[in-house]
């Protein structure tokens, strides 16, 4: 799974920059102050004054490992993309990895 962007924890959130082909961001990811119900994002994603995505903590099924599922979209997008922000590694760094879901073909 491609690394699209790392990010340093900060406070309650992160920071960091989200790199593709199309985008060059510096972006943070900040607590949601106005979750409201169980579906609601826990962070927003925001560049600037801009926001580009929401992302919902997540616990790996043994329990083992937190992370945070994330999704991002923007007009120069064709979809939203998703991804995970995975904890830091040794070198304080976390992660963020996408996957694009692959369409099944029933022929």
């Amino acid at each position: 799974m491609p690394v699209i962007g790392t990010f340093t924890r900060v406070d309650d959130g992160y920071t960091g920059s989200i790199t593709t082909l199309n985008l060059n961001a510096r972006v943070a990811i900040l607590p949601n102050a106005a979750k409201q119900g169980r579906n609601a994002p826990d962070f927003l994603i925001v560049a600037g004054p801009v926001e580009v995505g929401a992302a919902w903590r997540r616990t790996t099924r043994d329990g083992s490992r937190r992370y945070l599922t994330v999704k991002l979209d923007d007009p120069i997008l064709r979809e939203p993309i998703w991804g995970a922000l995975l904890e830091a590694g040794e070198d304080g760094l976390a992660r963020l990895i996408w996957r694009r879901d692959r369409e099944i073909d029933d022929a």
